[in-house]
């Protein structure tokens, strides 16, 4: 014969504000179906608890809460996410860094932007410097970030290295499969949870356990949302391809491959030639392009040359009147023991 004992009213709403409470915190922590059936259980025990308290009693050692939920989690059904991973598509985000030269720098660039929306991509960032700045003409560059669907990403990569001479290629992968089904499992818990919320909202008769449930849903809602956000990302990164690819305009490439010595003495003589050439020709550009500062130095340094000259020619007739003045005697004889030249540009 069972013991029963007698509850008040006000008793009674506090165990089932309690029993709420542990609903909803057992219900939060549910990433899994065992977390749901431990809801389950929770919410069934509540129902039975309301139950006897509506006949007035309580039964103290047939529904004790702890005690139904750690017989829950013993029963329910263990093992781990392997065979859910397994039966998944495995998700690889792949990310290529790619620099490369050419010499055709126009045509390369518009045929990787024609490329990339005949594979069904899109650029999703792009820089490009034309090469002017104030000491003359440097080689044009470009950087693009660009997303290509990962099934069409080898064909995009080989027809990039036919069309340029390839410096350098790094390629990444990430297996995201089990991050992805932690979070496809958790976003279906929380699914679970909302929906329980909801039932229990509709049964809700005082404002306080109204407010309280309110208060979850909002937070699951928002957790929902945002595990969907997270998803989403995940996909579409899964689906397309990052390729960061950075072109640089050169009149000659760079080898890629080990020379001999030979081959490097070769290659550095005509480098060398091709330097001395194009730093002639570079400095014929520039005179070309400055021959009006050239013209109007010149002609500056002619007037100023021919001012000094007049300059020194005054102070030179100037002088020699003076010494004239001074070695004359009177009479247009000279002075005594003047110089035999300064005496001859005296008389004159």
């Amino acid at each position: 014969m069972k013991n029963y004992i007698v509850v008040s009213n006000k008793k009674r709403k506090k165990l089932v504000a309690a029993i709420i409470m542990m609903i909803l915190l057992l219900s939060g922590c549910g990433a899994s179906s065992k977390g749901a059936r431990t809801m389950e259980a929770a919410t069934d025990t509540a129902a039975a608890a309301g139950a006897a308290q509506e006949n007035g009693y309580a039964d103290a050692g047939s529904y004790d809460m702890e005690e139904a939920i750690a017989e829950e989690v013993d029963t329910g059904e263990g093992g781990s996410d392997t065979p859910e991973v397994q039966s998944t598509q495995r998700k690889l985000i792949k990310n290529v860094d790619l620099e490369v030269e050419t010499e055709t720098f126009e045509e390369l660039l518009a045929d990787v932007k024609k490329r990339t929306e005949q594979f069904g991509g899109y650029i999703e960032k792009s820089s490009a410097y034309n090469g002017s700045s104030y000491y003359g003409k440097t080689n044009r560059n470009a950087n693009l970030t660009i997303r290509i669907p990962a099934e069409k990403l080898d064909e995009f990569l080989t027809m990039v290295s036919e069309s340029s001479n390839v410096i350098s290629q790094n390629e990444s992968v990430t297996d995201v499969t089990l991050q992805y089904v932690d979070m496809e499992s958790h976003k279906k818990a929380l699914v679970a949870e909302q929906e329980r919320l909801l039932e229990l909202l509709e049964r809700a008769e005082t404002i306080e356990d109204i407010i309280t449930l309110e208060s979850r849903l909002s937070e699951v809602r928002y957790q929902l949302e945002s595990m969907e956000s997270q998803l989403r990302t995940m996909d579409n990164q899964v689906s397309y391809s990052t390729v960061c690819l950075y072109i640089t305009e050169v009149t000659k490439y760079t080898p890629v491959k080990e020379q001999t010595p030979w081959e490097k003495i070769a290659t550095g003589f005509m480098d060398s030639l091709f330097d001395v050439g194009n730093s002639l020709l570079n400095f014929g550009i520039d005179c070309v392009i400055n021959l009006p500062y050239l013209i109007l130095w010149a002609v500056i340094l002619i007037i100023v040359f021919f001012i000094v000259r007049l300059i020194i020619r005054l102070v030179k007739k100037v002088k020699q009147k003076k010494l004239a003045k001074m070695m004359q005697r009177p009479g247009g004889h000279p002075k005594p023991g003047m110089p035999e030249t300064e005496q001859k540009s005296a008389q004159k």
